[in-house]
């Protein structure tokens, strides 16, 4: 069963911790993201593994978008 990883608020990808294909446990972090000069970490909600990543660091990101996949 595969789970969207959605950004918690509109900000910038400041880090990627993972990459395709790595394992993940549920609440490891996954995203940094920088907003309002504060870093909001993006945690895993699932074990699983990093099936897509949707986003580059640097981008932009809105509220609510996805920005990986879990499987």
């Amino acid at each position: 069963m595969a789970e969207d990883i959605l950004a918690p608020m509109s900000g910038n990808i400041w880090k990627i911790l993972v990459k395709e294909g790595d394992k993940v446990s549920r609440d490891d972090e996954l995203i940094i993201m920088e907003a309002m000069k504060m870093e909001i970490p993006v945690v895993a909600t699932i074990d699983g593994t990093v099936k897509t990543l949707l986003v580059k660091e640097g981008e932009p990101s809105e509220a609510d978008s996805v920005l990986l996949i879990l499987e």
